[in-house]
C-alpha cells in the first residue's frame, strides 16, 4: 500500500511538471510583455517604498525602526495596487497571465528578504546613512530574484554606479534611444535571440528627491562619497531590464 502511494504521489508530480512546461512553452508574447511590465512595476514599487522610508532608515537617534519585512511587504502591496489595480495579497485570484503569480510572488520574497537582511543596519542607532537606498534595495531584489527563477530582472544605466548593473549591448542601444528622447518613454520591447527571448526594459527617470544625490554640482561628493551626475529632474536615470524565456517558438 505504501508502494502504491508514493507511485501515485510521484506520478502527480510528473503531471504537475509536464503541465508547467507546457504553459512555460505556449507563453504567448503577449502575456510575457504583461509579465515583464509587472514585474519592472513591482520592482519600482518597492524602490520607491525604500525611498519613502528614507528618512526613518537614515534616523541615527531612532534603534528599531519598526520597519520590518511585513511592514515594507504592506506597503508594497499598497503602492502596486494603486500603480496596476492587482492586489499582491490575492494573486489566485488576479487577473494576469498565470504565469506572473508565481512570479510576482517570488518577486515580492526576494524583496522581504533584502529588507530582512538589512535589518542589522537599518536599525543601527548612532549612524545616519546606512546606504540602503532605492538602487541598493532594487540591485539586491533583482539579482536574488533572478538566481531563483528563468526570468532576468536587473536595474542598469548607461553609467551605473554599482558595477553589476553594467548594461550588456542590448540595453546600452536601448539607453542611449532613450536618452535622445526629449519626453519620458513607455516600457519598450523587443523579441531577440531568433525568438527566443523577450526584452523589456521599463526607463527610471529622476525625481526631485534623487538630485539629493545624483544632481549638480556635477563632480561634487553626494553623501556616499559617489560624484554627483548634474543631473536635473526628468532626466534618464536608467531602467529595469527583464528578460523572458519564450521557449521554443
Amino acid at each position: 500500500m505504501e508502494g502504491c502511494a508514493r507511485k501515485i504521489v510521484l506520478l502527480a508530480l510528473m503531471i504537475v511538471l509536464v503541465l508547467t512546461q507546457g504553459r512555460a512553452e505556449a507563453l504567448s508574447q503577449s502575456e510575457a510583455e504583461e509579465t515583464a511590465r509587472l514585474l519592472a512595476a513591482l520592482l519600482d514599487a518597492g524602490r520607491l517604498v525604500i525611498d519613502r522610508n528614507q528618512l526613518l532608515i537614515d534616523d541615527q537617534r531612532r534603534g528599531d525602526k519598526g520597519f520590518t519585512p511585513n511592514v515594507f511587504e504592506r506597503q508594497l502591496q499598497d503602492e502596486f495596487l494603486g500603480r496596476t489595480g492587482i492586489d499582491l495579497a490575492h494573486l489566485p485570484a488576479a487577473r494576469v497571465p498565470p504565469p506572473a503569480r508565481d512570479l510576482l510572488a517570488a518577486l515580492v520574497q526576494a524583496s522581504k528578504d533584502v529588507v530582512g537582511d538589512a535589518q542589522l543596519v537599518i536599525n543601527q542607532r548612532g549612524i545616519g546613512y546606512k546606504n540602503f537606498i532605492p538602487a541598493t534595495f532594487g540591485s539586491q531584489a533583482a539579482i536574488r530574484f533572478s538566481s531563483k527563477s528563468q526570468v532576468r530582472l536587473k536595474q542598469t544605466a548607461l553609467q551605473p554606479r554599482n558595477e553589476k548593473n553594467q548594461p550588456d549591448r542590448y540595453e546600452t542601444a536601448v539607453l542611449q534611444q532613450l536618452a535622445a528622447q526629449s519626453i519620458q518613454s513607455a516600457p519598450l520591447s523587443e523579441i531577440t535571440d531568433g525568438g527566443k527571448t523577450l526584452r523589456v526594459l521599463s526607463p527610471i527617470y529622476y525625481t526631485k528627491d534623487c538630485l539629493k544625490c545624483h544632481g549638480g554640482p556635477a563632480g561634487e561628493l553626494d553623501i556616499s562619497g559617489y560624484p554627483k551626475e548634474g543631473a536635473k529632474e526628468g532626466d534618464l536615470a536608467g531602467a529595469i531590464s527583464v528578460s523572458v524565456p519564450l521557449g521554443e517558438r
